[in-house]
């Protein structure tokens, strides 16, 4: 016994003394290679043939170390910790609008409600050509955006264009923002409800409880609801854990996390009363539905509560804590993963240029919802009827990208009115007038199919079969005769997308929201679904 007991002092010792050999090796290597990548820093710091900028220099240093590592694992620096707080919090110290650059200059694009930008009499599509003085031509967003920030109460003051204007100067007293996470909620049908969630910021879950209850308060008779998620790239977890605790039971356990510091697993449970839980409810998402997104609606499926519509979600089952590295500036890195409640993780584990890589359904873990329907892990959450991904006519990305159509809008002088009873559909009817601004503007663009053409044509030798070239030939005029006619062949298109940034510059995001839902084909499949409760019955049986 005394043997025994000896033996297994020994080995314990043994295993400590391994333990500790382990991780004194460990150290040593850090503290080697941090001693390694100073030096190599200083040397080029002090003895490279040109000179250079030691912020940039490390920067790179910096953006190169976390990269290699996981989309979501960022070096935030002190510049960027005002965007940092806007998508995480959804309030910031600033003028309280959307920006972009528009012919050289620095552009308001959408304010918010209640802005500092609207109180100063601004208004999107007026370019700030000068601040403090000082002018903005040359400058990039990141530089002219820097003096939006300040302490709420301090006035920077703008030189203003806007259209043919004589410039004019403002002040713009800087105010605490908040970014409306619920920009707009209605009914898309006498019967059925809609909710549009857009970021999963502060008071998100309470926000679409106080939504709900006014649709019900306006319609006591009400059918069924859509919630839309697509385009929301999350947010905080609290929040998806609030949301979903709308329509769940109270102390279910929703979302377990899991690190490699094992005192760091956690669960999660909805702690509220529920708001509903017999309401026909259908999710809306995309590929651009992320994180915070997919808890929610990866809730709802796993307790068979709703049905999901539309494309797979983007696949991020990663959870990111963000420290302080000195100088304000911040260090967000992963440090667990989040499992739903049917157990499975919707994280994608292969990644090409920072985007996740489709997982083919026969390679993913299959687990079982509430009801025992079969779901998938890994790469994101399939939706119970899946969609069509819509597109876009090329020209309208064109238009858009050369801002065409922002800067005709901007021109029709549209006076913003934010009142909750004007609020109607926006119809443009002058399209000759749209057409001869396009005109004025010498538009032109190069598609997709001019430049793989053009580099069909680089690659063939000059000796090239005449009878080749003669077919790229008449394929070059059906794709000019094409180009020439994408006014009048997307004319609908084209007038919706007018219809849609006219009821932006009305109705701010509200308004958005609001006109885009007139043509939405999706809302239109999901009230169908709704009214179809047979059918909405099956999807959720295995």
């Amino acid at each position: 016994m005394h043997r025994i007991k000896r033996l297994g002092l020994i080995v314990t010792a043994v295993i400590c003394i391994s333990a500790t050999t382990v991780q004194n090796d460990r150290l040593f290597e850090i503290a080697k290679n941090i001693e390694i990548f100073v030096n190599v820093y200083k040397t080029l710091n002090a003895d490279y043939v040109d000179d250079l900028d030691p912020s940039q220099l490390m920067r790179i240093g910096i953006d190169a170390m976390v990269n290699s590592l996981d989309p979501y694992t960022n070096y935030i620096s002190e510049s960027q910790v005002e965007s940092y707080r806007i998508n995480t919090e959804g309030k910031y110290q600033g003028i309280g609008s959307t920006v972009k650059m528009v012919d050289g200059y620095v552009t308001i694009d959408e304010p918010y409600a209640n802005s500092a930008v609207l109180k100063a009499g601004l208004q999107a599509g007026d370019q700030i050509i000068a601040i403090e003085g000082s002018s903005t031509d040359g400058k990039t967003q990141e530089e002219v955006t820097r003096f939006f920030r300040g302490i709420p109460g301090t006035d920077v003051r703008f030189k203003i264009k806007r259209g043919n204007e004589p410039p004019f100067d403002v002040n713009v007293t800087r105010s605490q923002v908040s970014v409306p996470n619920v920009p707009y909620s209605g009914f898309v049908d006498k019967d059925y409800g809609y909710v549009a969630l857009s970021t999963f910021t502060m008071d998100a879950g309470k926000n679409i409880r106080k939504a709900i209850r006014e649709l019900k308060n306006e319609n006591n008779n009400i059918k069924g609801l859509i919630l839309d998620l697509r385009g929301n790239g999350g947010g905080l977890l609290r929040e998806a854990i609030a949301v979903s605790n709308i329509f769940v039971p109270q102390n279910l356990e929703v979302v377990s996390v899991k690190s490699k510091v094992k005192d760091r697993n956690v669960s999660y449970k909805t702690l509220a009363q529920p708001l509903d839980l017999e309401i026909p409810l259908v999710v809306l998402i995309d590929k651009s539905s992320a994180s915070a997104s997919e808890i929610v609606s990866g809730v709802i499926q796993d307790m068979d509560r709703g049905v999901l519509m539309g494309q797979k979600s983007y696949g991020k089952g990663l959870v990111q804590n963000t420290q302080e590295v000195g100088y304000n500036s911040r260090l967000k890195l992963t440090t667990s993963k989040y499992y739903i409640p049917s157990g499975r993780c919707i994280q994608s584990v292969e990644y090409q240029d920072g985007e996740p890589v489709d997982i083919p359904d026969a390679q993913r873990a299959k687990y079982k919802t509430k009801s025992g329907r079969t779901v998938l892990d890994g790469g994101g959450v399939s939706p119970d009827v899946k969609l069509e991904v819509p597109t876009t006519p090329e020209v309208i990305e064109k238009l858009n990208e050369k801002n065409i159509i922002f800067k005709f809008v901007n021109s029709m002088g549209l006076a913003i009115d934010t009142s909750a009873n004007s609020l109607d559909e926006v119809i443009f009817s002058d399209y000759e007038k749209f057409t001869a601004f396009v005109k004025a503007e010498d538009f032109e663009y190069e598609s997709a199919n001019e430049k793989l053409l053009a580099e069909l044509k680089s690659n063939l030798d000059k000796s090239s079969n005449q009878n080749i070239l003669q077919d790229i030939k008449l394929i070059e005029q059906k794709i000019s005769t094409e180009k020439s006619t994408a006014l009048d062949q997307y004319k609908e298109d084209i007038i919706d997308e007018i219809e849609l940034q006219m009821a932006t510059r009305t109705h701010l995001q509200k308004g958005k929201v609001f006109q885009k839902l007139k043509d939405d084909e999706e809302i239109d499949a999901a009230i169908a679904l709704l009214r179809d409760g047979n059918k909405y019955q099956s999807l959720l049986k295995p």
